[in-house]
């Protein structure tokens, strides 16, 4: 397979993998990924329309309260649907690997989980082709491919908010469809809600879950990472 890195000249003629038939949440993440461009965003994709690629940023701007020196953060990699078990994740983390060391990096980490959670990296694979556990938050567990002796980085969370609250970012197309739907299903019903746009990275660092695309929690626990449809949304709230 080809592969195509994306940059400021291609950016607005090229397939975006995860877009959604919803206009806004596509805009906003092409814009999102135009502002990390010039903070060393790292997004390789396949010469494909379906979903076949890897995104990652140095850890010192990656949107997600990680700390750390000198790390690449990957923050979405994902090969669906009739690619999977071609071998494509391989060679997508391979090249990362390679860009990485080109840069001088001491490492990569992606979060993930001990058991494989939605919108994650799969844990399997990651163990697979070297990774090791830099950290952990339950659920999430921060994995680690080091290429020298430099620290692992590691979660850096605040303190969660008490009542019902939604964090997300533009990173994901999802979001800007689903998250904004939730605080309008619970106005609705009177059920008080605080919705949370992360807009900027000293925002994002200073998040209460690990992940920062989407996070929901209720009385100072963190629920789910997984953006809830219209149905989902009715059903937690009791409606």
């Amino acid at each position: 397979m080809n592969y195509i890195q994306l940059t400021k000249e291609n950016i607005d003629k090229e397939h975006l993998c995860c877009v959604t038939s919803n206009k806004l949440g596509t805009a906003s993440k092409r814009a999102w990924l135009k502002q990390q461009l010039d903070q060393g965003l790292y997004f390789l994709k396949g010469d494909v329309s379906g979903k076949v690629f890897i995104e990652a940023m140095p850890v010192e701007k990656a949107w997600l309260p990680i700390i750390g020196n000198n790390y690449m953060i990957i923050d979405c990699f994902w090969v669906s649907g009739k690619y999977q078990g071609c071998g494509y994740g391989k060679e997508l983390l391979a090249k990362l690997i390679d860009q990485a060391k080109a840069e001088g990096k001491s490492g990569l980490a992606a979060i993930t989980s001990a058991k494989k959670m939605p919108f994650l990296s799969d844990p399997v694979f990651l163990k697979a082709n070297g990774f090791v556990l830099a950290d952990s938050w339950a659920p999430f567990e921060l994995a680690a491919l080091p290429f020298d002796d430099q620290p692992l980085p590691a979660f850096n969370c605040s303190k969660a908010p008490e009542g019902l609250c939604l964090y997300y970012t533009a990173q994901c197309p999802f979001t800007a469809q689903y998250a904004p739907l939730f605080k309008k299903i619970a106005d609705e019903n009177n059920i008080p809600m605080t919705l949370i746009h992360i807009d900027t990275l000293e925002k994002a660092k200073a998040c209460p879950s690990p992940v920062t695309t989407y996070a929901l929690f209720k009385d100072g626990c963190f629920v789910t990472n997984e953006i809830y449809s219209e149905k989902k949304i009715k059903s937690f709230l009791g409606i």
